[in-house]
């Protein structure tokens, strides 16, 4: 079963702050923002929220959803494990190796990727573990950065509609509603 084995900051909120004071001609604070603040940044999506860092560990997880991932390419960074039997040693000629294999992968990304990831992986017709690994990071990441996770939202919500071809049928829905009213909260 796949499993986030390491979540951590990279950088924190204060640098997202004094980068966004900087823009206005004022001077760097030491301090953590409001919650209010961090929180009408990540809907603006201003420049310095991509200050904001964080690096996990996913364990057990088919090679196939780190293709999913690996897809991601904006404001992050992947590291999976190779399949090279040459640099694991493995008696598995590489082209013998399944999809559904379970694999290792490190990851990094600020604060506008994880939500543009978001808007994708939570999808309902995103792929169902794909989905699943997302939630385990953004339930790890939910105990340091709460404001964060909440801005992390799929497209439908994101947007005010769903626009995928083939909708699921969550926008025409009563928790559709008060998941747009709940994302758009600032306090």
């Amino acid at each position: 079963m796949t499993k986030v084995t390491k979540l951590s900051p990279v950088t924190s909120w204060n640098r997202v702050l004094n980068a966004a004071r900087r823009t206005v001609g004022k001077p760097p604070l030491d301090k953590e923002p409001s919650n209010s603040w961090k929180a009408k940044m990540l809907l603006a999506e201003h420049s310095p929220i991509r200050l904001l860092e964080y690096e996990w560990t996913w364990e057990q997880v088919p090679q196939w959803v780190t293709v999913h991932f690996v897809r991601h390419h904006i404001g992050c960074e992947k590291f999976v494990h190779t399949q090279r039997p040459d640099r694991t040693g493995s008696q598995i000629p590489r082209g013998e190796h399944m999809q559904g294999e379970l694999n290792e992968m490190d990851m990094t990304a600020n604060a506008q990727e994880i939500m543009a990831i978001s808007r994708v992986r939570l999808c309902n017709c995103a792929s169902k573990e794909t989905k699943e690994a997302w939630v385990l990071m953004l339930n790890e990441l939910e105990k340091i950065d709460p404001i964060l996770v909440s801005k992390c939202v799929p497209s439908c919500v994101y947007r005010g509609f769903c626009p995928e071809l083939k909708c699921c049928g969550y926008a025409k829905t009563h928790q559709f509603k008060e998941a747009v009213e709940k994302y758009r909260k600032i306090e």
